[in-house]
């Protein structure tokens, strides 16, 4: 989380939150702004017609994934751990290994995410260091 660590400073919360990240988390908005994002991210996917293949590897029902992305966006934001504390580690790479995902699906899900992105952040700078990030995150799951 480097890229967290040197745009943001350190949280001060006395929750579940691990302290070495940055609070990225709570200068976007928060909880509220990451079921934003989750939640949109989803929409996206289901009305793009360039995001149909993507859509097609999602199990329904679309509301179990849309939940696990928002756990997961806010421990990787440096909020709360939600997806650890529910499923254990994320081990993205081990769990997307059944699904082929090459670079069409990378941008699919990217179309997607940068959409989400822009409209739930309000604040261009942390939209781009974010986005520049989970680029780099989608760019490692490609496992073909």
């Amino acid at each position: 989380m480097n890229w967290l660590r040197r745009l943001f400073a350190k949280p001060q919360a006395n929750d579940d939150r691990d302290t070495t990240q940055s609070n990225a988390y709570d200068l976007i908005g928060g909880d509220k702004v990451i079921r934003a994002i989750a939640h949109d991210f989803y929409q996206q996917m289901q009305t793009r017609p360039e995001t149909q293949s993507l859509l097609a590897i999602h199990r329904s029902p679309i509301a179990d994934s849309e939940q696990k992305l928002y756990e997961f966006l806010s421990g990787w934001l440096g909020g709360p751990q939600l997806y650890q504390q529910k499923h254990g580690h994320p081990a993205l790479r081990a769990r997307h290994m059944p699904f082929a995902i090459d670079e069409s699906m990378r941008d699919q899900w990217l179309i997607c995410m940068r959409a989400a992105i822009e409209k739930s952040i309000k604040k261009p700078e942390h939209q781009q260091v974010i986005i520049q990030a989970i680029s780099t995150l989608a760019d490692n799951m490609r496992n073909r």
